[in-house]
């Protein structure tokens, strides 16, 4: 049998590549070649990591995270205008970002929380530490990007303590002088997974005035009293952050078939599948769930249960989003399911893992809000839904949605993976924290 032609060869080459990248999307979506390259790119990350794991060789989360820090990850390097240092807080390991040649005024700080589904990324990641940099640099405030632990080292609640106490102990007035931080102006804000931990960290940071033990009652209904939740519900601290800002926040996983997750099932980056599995690894859950999931079997609650009825009422999308985003949609709630995933995963109606299910009397002590949002993502109703919970609790909220976005677009916005609506967004975002914070 003669070989293939060397220009045959690279003709099939070239063909298997571009059935491979490509990705039916939708019209409006910004740049959708650019994207589906980079979309190309990660499902590769993931399919070498899957691979790795059925063989038996390491959590695919490992593998993922590792070919990325071979070209992602940055050591603390100083530049003209902003110091860089890495240390801890708390015993949580963070990266620090401090503009240069500001006088002796005080200074505003964010603490900002990275995205990867609690299982991937870093704040020393090239992505994370450009943003910060810029942070930094516009606002002349200082930025602290919290590394906390992830999977498969740690699951929940964990991630959500390492955050929490990384930011008590930012907050601390001795800590704050030591940064040059004016206390009346911090801002606590997170993309993705990391908005999933803004969030319910500033619930918890604003709610210790309330009673000590309402607030338990409020926030971990079903929670186990963890050794660091004293640092929750300690009065003794008088600072606040001033502002919340949830960049694509992920809030609530009772419902995996709202519009946007039906829309953007099968749009990149963050595939429908994805996002639960992300879920069940940061729950500990079984994956075997996945499915069950996936089509809402686990929110046939006991309709006996006191707490049910009330649950589901938070995650109402039908009432909580606006008709142009319900469109011809309908919700999906099994008449019989497999509720015991619920009592397997109590977490699953914990508010510090899903935010989304606060009670208002915690959503209305929380500081105004900036929400973003994207079409085309699968978490557009869970920031959507927020923001109408927010506004309800009487909580000042301001929500910019791109009709033009994909999920993570913030951080996409330079080269190589520069993309337009990553650009304007993150100027918008920028933007809205110099006038509030």
């Amino acid at each position: 049998m003669r070989p293939l032609p060397a220009a045959a060869a690279a003709l099939l080459l070239s063909v298997a590549a571009a059935y491979y990248v490509y990705v039916p999307l939708p019209s409006s979506l910004a740049e959708p070649w650019k994207l589906m390259v980079l979309d190309a790119v990660f499902r590769t990350f993931l399919h070498v990591g899957n691979l790795a794991q059925d063989l038996g060789i390491s959590h695919y989360v490992h593998v993922v995270n590792y070919i990325v820090s071979q070209v992602e990850i940055k050591g603390p390097r100083s530049s003209e205008t902003v110091r860089v240092t890495d240390t801890s807080l708390a015993g949580v390991q963070a990266r620090v970002f401090e503009p240069k040649g500001m006088d002796r005024r005080l200074r505003r700080a964010v603490v900002y929380f990275h995205g990867g589904g609690w299982a991937l990324g870093s704040g020393k990641m090239r992505s994370f530490d450009l943003l910060c940099r810029r942070m930094a640099e516009e606002l002349h405030a200082v930025i602290v990007s919290v590394d906390y632990r992830l999977v498969p080292e740690v699951h929940f609640p964990e991630q959500y303590y390492d955050a929490l106490n990384a930011s008590q102990h930012f907050l601390k007035p001795e800590v704050l002088a030591q940064y040059s931080v004016d206390p009346e102006r911090v801002a606590i804000s997170g993309d993705s997974a990391g908005g999933n931990l803004a969030a319910a960290v500033a619930q918890q940071v604003w709610t210790v005035e309330i009673d000590a033990p309402l607030a338990f009652l409020l926030i971990v209904p079903r929670a186990i009293l963890h050794p660091s939740f004293q640092m929750a519900t300690d009065n003794s601290s008088s600072v606040k952050f001033k502002v919340q800002a949830l960049i694509y926040p992920v809030l609530q996983a009772l419902d995996f078939n709202t519009p946007s997750y039906q829309q953007n099932g099968d749009t990149p980056i963050l595939y429908r599948s994805l996002m639960v599995l992300f879920w069940l690894e940061y729950l500990n859950g079984d994956t075997s769930f996945a499915s069950s999931l996936l089509a809402n079997n686990h929110t046939a609650l006991d309709p006996g249960r006191l707490d049910a009825v009330e649950t589901m009422a938070k995650v109402n999308w039908t009432r909580l989003l606006p008709p142009a985003l319900r469109k011809h949609y309908k919700p999906v709630a099994p008449a019989r399911g497999a509720p015991r995933i619920v009592d397997e995963l109590p977490a699953l109606l914990d508010a510090r893992a899903a935010p989304l299910l606060a009670e208002q009397a915690v959503l209305r002590a929380t500081p105004p809000a900036y929400i973003m949002t994207c079409e085309h993502d699968v978490l557009r109703d869970d920031g959507f839904m927020y923001g109408r919970r927010l506004e309800e609790a009487g909580v000042p909220v301001t929500h910019d949605h791109y009709e033009d976005g994909f999920h993570a677009c913030m951080v996409f916005s330079v080269w190589p993976a520069k993309f337009s609506v990553g650009t304007r967004s993150l100027k918008n975002y920028i933007r809205w924290l110099d006038r509030n914070l």
